[in-house]
């Protein structure tokens, strides 16, 4: 009978960024269409463990609760996904949770994913208009580039695609997988194209492109399904073509 069942965790826990980190093991009712958010949830309200021990709650990001925002990312039985879409039905017990180990920790399972924002930033991810006055209808994106733009658009930068691969560690400053993505979707806006030339030369920088090992991993692990290594080849051949402009002095266009 589900209400004699147990849902069993063992969660990787760290006090402090510096801390040592350590395992604690906690048991649940079983509940139908129970996910890992829920079950922490239940652990904050009582938090104690198999043997019976008092013990902190858990701490662990969350926001939409619904795999839009891409805060609870997580990694659960060895692979990283969104722990509110992760259903205990369909992970193998005991259920095993640890935090990215691609971020620097917070605490237990929180993530500090500032390094991901920053190559964002670096790469120009946004489209630049100018807010102070009524610019009027912009640029129509035809429909067959809005469909595959509309995809990329799904990226909730959860980070799992820079967990994945392999290429992103403590040895490398690879921006990641989603970096091309994010390059490709902007590049292929009507205003966004402007500074096309700028996104390349950013990623063509130390750090960029030039680290993608093309281990597919980022494909195979993305949420949404976006089709990263798609954009990674297109990034590719794009760049290419601005070093070629770059090294004879071409404009943009």
């Amino acid at each position: 009978m589900s209400e004699n069942k147990l849902v069993k965790f063992i969660i990787a826990r760290q006090d402090t960024p510096d801390s040592t980190p350590y395992e604690e093991e906690f048991e649940l009712p079983y509940r139908p269409n129970m996910n890992v958010i829920s079950a922490l949830m239940e652990i904050r309200r009582n938090p104690v463990d198999t043997k019976g021990k008092d013990t902190t709650p858990i701490t662990w990001e969350m926001n939409c609760l619904e795999e839009v925002c891409g805060a609870c990312s997580m990694v659960i039985n060895g692979k990283p996904m969104q722990s509110c879409s992760a259903l205990i039905d369909k992970l193998e017990q005991p259920i095993h949770l640890s935090p990215m180990k691609t971020f620097p920790i917070v605490r237990d399972l929180m993530v500090d994913r500032s390094k991901m924002f920053d190559s964002l930033k670096k790469v120009k991810a946004w489209i630049p208009i100018d807010g102070t006055y009524d610019l009027g209808p912009g640029p129509r994106m035809p429909e067959k580039k809005r469909q595959w733009a509309y995809e990329l658009s799904k990226c909730m930068t959860c980070g799992v695609c820079l967990e994945a691969c392999p290429n992103v560690n403590s040895k490398s400053n690879f921006m990641g997988p989603a970096i091309f993505n994010q390059v490709r979707l902007f590049n292929a806006h009507p205003t966004g194209e402007m500074n096309k030339a700028d996104r390349l030369n950013s990623f063509m920088e130390d750090g960029g492109m030039q680290g993608c090992g093309n281990s597919q991993n980022c494909v195979e692990s993305c949420p949404k399904g976006i089709p990263i290594t798609t954009s990674i080849a297109s990034i590719n051949r794009e760049a290419t073509i601005q070093s070629f402009r770059n090294f004879f002095g071409s404009d943009n266009d």
